[in-house]
């Protein structure tokens, strides 16, 4: 199969992503638009990675797929953690974290 099919399918999910994060306002759908754009560059690592028979590209997939659960992790503990303290779940409301 050839491998431009993959790089333009990584191409058009990171735009999807970039577009739902530049759009939307909620911060829980944020998260999942950048989770879209890492997995986006996920793909583009493991095409060039097989395209060069290298094993490197995998590894550096697995290292962001780790950074990306992190991520989650701390962003969904502030998620929460607004959600408790109702307070509002708008991005643009929520600039500023005061103790």
């Amino acid at each position: 199969m050839d491998l431009s099919y993959f790089l333009v399918l990584s191409a058009l999910l990171f735009a999807t992503g970039a577009i739902g994060v530049l759009v939307r306002r909620s911060p829980l759908v944020i998260l999942l638009c950048l989770e879209l754009m890492l997995n986006a560059g996920n793909l583009a690592l493991l095409t060039f990675s097989r395209s060069l028979a290298d094993q490197q590209g995998q590894v550096l997939a697995l290292v962001v797929m780790v950074v990306a659960a992190c991520e989650v992790v701390v962003g969904l503990g502030l998620i929460v953690a607004a959600y408790r303290r109702k307070l509002p779940l708008n991005v643009d409301e929520f600039r500023t974290l005061r103790g």
